[in-house]
């Protein structure tokens, strides 16, 4: 059964996206990027838009874990590569400030995806965590590059080499969140956050944002034939052996035995 995307307006020129896929912990899947992507694509009257996790999840990241063996590689790499990153882009180019609010776990893409965002509010009780090394997944140089960006090498060397979860006040010192608030004052304290975005001057918003968005895309610039490299070297990974190896052990809640292959 898909996702969905949960839209509604709690307050004047604020549009609130919930992401709800309640029985696989808000797991990302086609339908749910597809509804952002939509979503942001036709703003009129919005001022502000809070993305957000329906219930106690954000999301835990990539609906690969369903996928058959047979058909793995090929389509967890067409999820990732393509409805999410549409989604990223869109929130990257929208011209009105988004906010990431928290409320309960935000793991792999869900956490790129909030990072994505341009503020982030954050239940206090939360974890955080990208476990691609626990997974035998080959992380994107643009994902890699966005949490470098926010948090710098050394916590996003300790983020994707380690593979663990970190809570909120750890993600406030390090960057990856701008607030925490009390679990239960989340979605009043992001309404209140998203409104004093909305009033601020719309022309100055999407002018800052985009002078940030071209500053730092000038910065991450690479030589195209290294960026066709690294691109390779990330398909490859979904044809691996470990890669189906990590999910499938994660999913069984056992030690996976890795290959090398």
């Amino acid at each position: 059964m898909a996702g969905e995307l949960i839209t509604d307006r709690p307050a004047d020129g604020v549009l609130r996206l919930a992401i709800s896929n309640p029985t696989k912990r808000n797991a990302l899947d086609a339908a749910i990027l597809d509804a952002i992507t939509a979503a942001l694509s036709s703003l009129d009257g919005v001022r502000c838009v809070i993305l957000t996790g329906h219930d106690e999840w954000f999301s835990s990241g990539y609906d690969i874990g369903e996928i058959p063996q047979d058909l793995f590689g090929e389509q967890a790499e067409k999820l990732v590569a393509h409805p999410f990153t549409e989604a990223l882009i869109a929130l990257e180019l929208t011209d009105v400030p988004t906010l990431a609010a928290l409320p309960g776990p935000t793991i792999g893409g869900g956490l790129e995806l909030a990072l994505t965002c341009d503020l982030r509010l954050a239940a206090g009780g939360i974890q955080l965590g990208m476990p691609p090394a626990r997974l035998g997944l080959v992380y994107s140089h643009t994902g890699l590059r966005r949490f470098l960006n926010a948090i710098g090498e050394p916590r996003t060397r300790e983020l994707f080499l380690l593979g663990r979860y970190i809570d909120a006040h750890t993600a406030l010192a390090w960057g990856l969140v701008n607030w925490i608030v009390p679990d239960e004052e989340l979605e009043q304290a992001a309404i209140a956050l998203a409104q004093q975005l909305a009033a601020n001057a719309p022309l100055s918003l999407a002018g800052n944002k985009r002078i940030l968005r071209e500053l730092l895309r000038s910065e991450a610039a690479i030589d195209p034939e290294l960026e066709r490299e690294l691109i390779a070297l990330r398909e490859a990974c979904f044809d691996s052996d470990d890669l189906r190896e990590g999910v499938t052990a994660f999913a069984e809640k056992r030690t996976p035995r890795w290959t090398g292959r």
